[in-house]
């Protein structure tokens, strides 16, 4: 049934959250695509058996007597983690669930409200319950991901019983286009894709343009390896940003947006495609939205993976079905952007931040993170820690508290190396810098940008040598060449790069490296490009030691660089068997029968098939 005004809303609300009221009990699967990867999908549908087959008791899906329901829920924060699964009301949170454990669960908990112990996170001794007895949750202040994991991912009348749609039905019905614009301007939030240009300044630049078409895209394209938070925001909440981009096109005067999603992002295409159908059908998009003279329809472009469609022209140029690569500017997005009109470009986590801006208001907002920075950041947090997974925190919040009292540390107690942060277009933090508050301002005096939100941990046994050349190979492949400086300059890196860790190098192409990064920053044509230099700038500052020690001494300290290998047999524990030589694909293995052998470490082409095939322990290596 169409909801034509706020009252409408609020009925809706009242009557969906009586429903939920009434189930015995809920079982909340995670559905992201981590815990999918990991066997949610097996553990929903056997729940979903089980509970059918309890007798007077159907599932949610049936809606004949509705008193347990199984649903599908966003990510819920613990990826390395999963299946998770939360049940209702207990709030237990259950980690690592097999099919094997649901039948266990159903009689346990869902029939007698008793937990099933051994499926709790455990922090180090401590039994963790619920999810707010668990550090990594209990630390986060969630704004954007405040619904994921508590509502059905796929159900907007879950997502209205949770407040949702009440800051668009204040905005039409109490707001004019200018309050809403003034609104977010004041609030101070800053685009979470990376570069952190005020959104109320982008929307107000829009809609004083004397055109009158204008577009709301979203940039769901996420490249950067490792990031999966606005991904996680479209498969969890997609209403929200929904609602956001919604709002958007009021203020501005859009009648038409578009969401641009990468391939390699299924589940939120589907579940943007749900979210966009419901909210037509309920009235909360398309024609006359909540029954006013506010018109606006979204359409969903799914990108081919290439990073550069990351940025804002590119992206553009990719939606009008054109190649994606970037233009010069001047005019800017704003004033000739999709289809050369007036254009609002903001990713999915900046339209995610708005409902709660227009609803609590600017000041509530500004009380959170910094001056320069208000609000909350989300972060992906991978890599050599104890704790994976989705997080959200204030904006100014340390990389000491992020690691440590949310992350757990490092794995296996190694020592801290540094921190990869923005992706390949970022740079590193090392140690002095723990303590760094993390915004967009006090980041980029740190020679790296926030970016997307990706944070890679690197323990004690990573090469920064190789670091600085992955993330180089990947702009490098990435880059759409049509700037030279990029083209070129991202190659010629590249080449020196793959040198050292080859044991190639020499000591002048520190040098060299330095000027090239320098001259692809300054000269390149996009955002991206002019990025792809830091990780190398920031390793070369930080770690230069480890760039000489590859070309000076031939040696990898972390040993990961497996050019710089040497191989040796321990003649003490070799009886000559000559297994070695035979497997030795270079001939550099010579030795007589039951006599020791050698390794001729000029002919060695360091495959390892030595070591492999020796019985006895007695090939070696050093690095």
């Amino acid at each position: 049934m169409s909801i034509n005004c706020r009252e409408d809303l609020l009925n809706r609300q009242a009557k969906v959250n009586e429903e939920i009221k009434s189930y015995t009990c809920r079982v909340l699967v995670c559905s992201g695509t981590g815990c999918i990867a990991s066997g949610a999908q097996k553990i929903y549908e056997e729940m979903e058996i089980l509970c059918r087959d309890i007798d007077g008791v159907t599932v949610e899906m049936q809606k004949d007597v509705p008193h347990i329901g199984v649903i599908k829920t966003g990510c819920q924060g613990l990826c390395e983690l999963g299946p998770l699964m939360r049940i209702e009301p207990y709030n237990y949170q259950y980690v690592h669930v097999q099919p094997e454990d649901c039948k266990e669960i159903v009689e346990r908990t869902i029939l007698e409200g008793q937990p099933v112990e051994r499926l709790f996170y455990r922090d180090h001794e401590t039994v963790c319950p619920h999810p707010d007895d668990i550090p990594f949750l209990n630390q986060q202040t969630r704004i954007v991901l405040e619904n994921c994991g508590k509502i059905d991912a796929e159900s907007i009348d879950e997502y209205i019983a949770a407040g949702g749609y009440q800051a668009l039905a204040k905005a039409l019905g109490s707001m004019t286009p200018q309050d809403v614009i003034e609104e977010v301007t004041k609030s101070g939030l800053r685009g979470r894709g990376g570069a952190g240009f005020p959104a109320g300044k982008k929307w107000s630049q829009v809609a004083r343009q004397k055109e009158k078409v204008r577009y709301v895209v979203c940039n769901g394209d996420e490249g950067d390896p490792g990031a999966f938070m606005d991904g996680s925001v479209m498969e969890g909440d997609p209403y929200k940003m929904i609602e956001g981009m919604t709002i958007a096109a009021y203020a501005v005067g859009a009648e038409d947006g578009y969401i641009y999603v990468r391939a390699e992002y299924p589940l939120s295409v589907k579940r943007l495609r749900m979210a966009i159908e419901q909210a037509e059908a309920n009235g909360l998009l398309g024609d006359h939205i909540l029954g006013s003279d506010v018109n606006f329809h979204l359409h969903i472009n799914r990108g081919a993976g290439a990073f550069v469609c990351g940025e804002g022209s590119a992206l553009t140029a990719s939606i009008e079905g054109n190649r994606g690569m970037p233009r010069v500017k001047p005019p800017r997005t704003v004033e000739k952007g999709l289809w050369e009109k007036p254009t609002v470009l903001n990713n999915v986590e900046t339209y995610a931040n708005v409902p709660k801006i227009i609803l609590e208001g600017a000041d509530w907002f500004r009380t959170i993170g910094t001056e320069g920075s208000p609000g909350t950041k989300t972060f992906s947090l991978t890599g050599a820690i104890e704790n994976t997974g989705l997080i959200e925190v204030p904006m100014g919040t340390t990389l000491r508290h992020i690691i440590y009292d949310i992350g757990g540390g490092l794995k296996s107690g190694a020592a801290f190396k540094g921190v990869q942060i923005g992706g390949p277009s970022g740079g590193c933090l090392i140690l002095d810098q723990l303590d760094a508050p993390l915004d967009f301002d006090s980041v980029k005096k740190l020679d790296a940008i926030m970016g997307s939100g990706g944070l890679v941990v690197m323990d004690e046994n990573t090469c920064m040598v190789e670091v600085a050349r992955f993330f180089m190979n990947f702009t490098q492949r990435e880059s759409c060449g049509k700037c030279v400086p990029c083209r070129e300059g991202t190659k010629r890196m590249l080449e020196i790069l793959e040198r050292i860790v080859d044991g190639k190098g020499e000591m002048s192409d520190l040098d060299e490296l330095e000027e090239l990064a320098h001259m692809v920053q300054s000269m390149a044509l996009c955002g991206l490009g002019k990025s792809a230099p830091l990780p190398v700038i920031s390793t070369l500052n930080r770690f230069r030691d480890e760039y000489v020690e590859h070309i000076r001494d031939k040696k990898c300290h972390a040993k990961v660089c497996t050019a710089l290998r040497q191989f040796h047999i321990n003649s003490e524990f070799c009886i000559g068997c000559g297994k070695c030589a035979k497997n030795c694909p270079a001939g550099a293995i010579t030795g007589a029968i039951k006599h020791p052998h050698q390794i001729d470490n000029n002919l060695c082409i360091k495959c390892g098939a030595c070591k492999d095939n020796c019985n006895f322990n007695a090939v070696y290596v050093e690095m």
